[in-house]
Formats: structure tokens, C-alpha cells, sequence
């Protein structure tokens, strides 16, 4: 075997199985550079994020699951360094739950503060989303931090007909991602007694169709009934589909263009592939320092280094000597 350098090949591989074998206890950690994040992460707690469309018949998941379920895979998935806050959203505005902190020194807290989130720390039943998104910004800017707001986007009332409330922020100057949550068929929104238990579903008269805050529209005296003291905004009660619900992408990718956040589908609660690659897009990343264990590589390469010495080398060995012996056969 000495001509084929099989012998010498095995004693490097045996040394440098050694070596790395060694190195594992000498040399855990590297200091290598690498981008983190620090984000502020804001669920929608409103009724509709309790429509179950995720999962399968046997075991539907609902919105807010399926946004918990993402932001626990996404605490393991962060690199270290990563900071990552919690806080929820109904009504008008975000509530603070804790500040963001490092995922890695603090990953069993934080899985169990968002295991711990529950639609039942809302505090109002109304749903304005863009005015959340715009205050959930003000938040993020007060901590350094980009916006990642995991949302289906109905809003509830629905919105005004004069449009989008007006974003008083620098566009751009605070990065993130809306996250649509839900499926884009639409689905009825779950009803809940006092005590939490549900007891069916809304039904069309249950909820507002049109927001009649404010002044009508201009064409409201077309309306039957109209009445400019008694009914300005016509007779009729407004029809629609606010009982039901799906994912609203095109009022929140509009949500976005107007606040300079990007946006992602939350298609799958078991994925957080594309929520990590719309951070990286979108999010403000900065440089650290890390400590990088390196013990696992170190090991992998001691058991290749084996492996190829006492099982690829004979093989290779043996392929050698077999079309050494079929040439020798051809030549005579």
C-alpha cells in the first residue's frame, strides 16, 4: 500500500483526529463576528387572532397560538446577541411586557413569558391597527429596538372611509416587519362568554361593518334614509363581512409602505424560515462580538478524520488494487 500513500494518508488523519480530539477541551469558544438583532416583539391579542385556521381539522391552532408558537421557534433561532422584548396589542396601543433582552442567557424566561401570553390580557374589545403599528413604532424607538408586530390586520372598527390615520413618525427611521397572520379564506371569528368560554361565533349583526365616527361621507345623502340631523349617515344598517375574517395582507403591506416596516405571511406556525430572512431584509442588524462554541465542529472533525482513515482509505485502497489487477489482465 506504501505506492499508493494509503499508510502515511491514515497516520495524518489519525493525528489530526488527535489533535481535534485535544483542541475540544483546550479551545471551547472563538470570538467571531456576527449579526444580531434587537427586536420588539408585539402580538395582536384582539378576537379575530382567535379564529383557528392554522393546523388541520383534527387539531385546528389558532392565530395567536400559531404567533406564540413562531416567536418561540424564533427565540431559538436568533443568533446570540439578539435581543428580543415582548409586548401585546388591543384597542389603540402596545403594552409593554419586558424590555428587550439577550435570547440565549435569557431563553427559558422568555419561552415561558410567551407561552404565558393569553388573549385574555386584552383590555378593550376595539381593534385600530394602524394606530397600534404607529405606537408599537414609538415603543420600539424609545428602546433602540426594531418593530416585528405579528398581526392579522383587521381592523375593528373597520377603517374610516377617509383612509389610514395619518403616520406621525420618520418613515423608515424605526425597521421591522408586519407579520400577517391567518389564512387568506375567510373564517368566523369565535364568540366568548364572560368567563372565557366560547359559545359559538359572531354573527352579522354582531359587529360594526362601517366605522360612522366622525363626519359621513360625501356622497352619504345618496343614502335611503338620509336625514341630515337624524340619520347623516343613511337610514339602512351597513351590510358586509366583518363577522368573518381572514388575513387583511393588503391593508398591511399598506400599513407598511406608509411606516417604512416590511412584510412577511406567517404561513406555517412550525416555520420560521421566511420570518427570519424578512428580519434579515428589513430589520436593522448590528456587529457583536460573539463567544462561539466550537466544540461540536471540533468533534464532527475527529470522527470524519476516523472514519476516512479505517473506512474510505481501504475502500479506496481496494478500488485501487482492483483496477490495478483489471489493467494488468488487459496488458497480457
Amino acid at each position: 500500500m506504501r505506492w499508493l500513500g494509503v499508510s502515511d494518508a491514515r497516520r495524518w488523519l489519525i493525528a489530526l483526529a488527535f489533535f481535534c480530539s485535544i483542541a475540544t477541551f483546550v479551545v471551547p469558544q472563538l470570538e467571531l463576528s456576527a449579526k444580531v438583532y434587537d427586536l420588539l416583539a408585539v402580538i395582536d391579542l384582539t378576537g379575530s387572532m382567535n379564529v383557528a385556521d392554522y393546523g388541520d381539522s383534527n387539531k385546528p391552532v389558532s392565530r395567536l397560538e400559531a404567533s406564540k408558537a413562531a416567536l418561540r421557534r424564533l427565540v431559538t433561532d436568533l443568533p446570540c446577541g439578539s435581543r428580543l422584548g415582548l409586548a401585546i396589542f388591543t384597542e389603540r396601543r402596545t403594552f409593554l411586557l419586558a424590555a428587550p433582552m439577550e435570547v440565549c442567557a435569557n431563553f427559558a424566561p422568555l419561552k415561558r413569558m410567551i407561552a404565558d401570553i393569553d388573549w385574555r390580557m386584552a383590555w378593550a374589545g376595539d381593534s385600530y391597527i394602524t394606530k397600534g403599528v404607529h405606537h408599537a413604532i414609538a415603543e420600539a424607538e424609545r428602546l433602540h429596538a426594531n418593530v416585528l408586530f405579528l398581526t392579522d390586520g383587521q381592523e375593528a372598527p373597520p377603517l374610516h372611509h377617509s383612509g389610514m390615520p395619518p403616520f406621525e413618525g420618520e418613515v423608515g427611521k424605526v425597521k421591522g416587519v408586519l407579520v400577517g397572520v391567518g389564512q387568506y379564506a375567510k373564517s368566523p371569528i369565535p364568540k366568548f362568554d364572560r368567563d372565557g368560554r366560547r359559545v359559538g361565533f359572531y354573527a352579522v349583526d354582531d359587529v360594526p361593518h362601517e366605522n360612522r365616527h366622525g363626519l359621513p361621507p360625501k356622497d352619504s345623502m345618496t343614502r335611503q334614509g338620509f336625514h341630515p340631523r337624524n340619520a347623516p349617515w343613511g337610514g339602512a344598517a351597513p351590510a358586509g363581512d366583518e363577522h368573518l375574517s381572514a388575513v387583511r395582507e393588503k391593508h398591511l403591506k399598506a400599513v407598511g409602505a406608509q411606516t417604512g416596516l416590511g412584510y412577511v405571511h406567517l404561513n406555517s406556525a412550525a416555520s420560521v424560515r421566511e420570518l427570519l430572512s424578512a428580519i434579515g431584509e428589513s430589520a436593522k442588524a448590528r456587529t457583536v462580538q460573539t463567544a462561539t462554541d466550537i466544540r461540536g465542529w471540533l468533534a464532527g472533525a475527529a470522527i470524519l478524520s476516523l472514519l476516512g482513515a479505517f473506512l474510505l482509505l481501504p475502500l479506496f485502497d481496494g478500488f485501487a488494487r482492483w483496477r490495478l489487477k483489471q489493467r494488468s489482465i488487459h496488458q497480457t
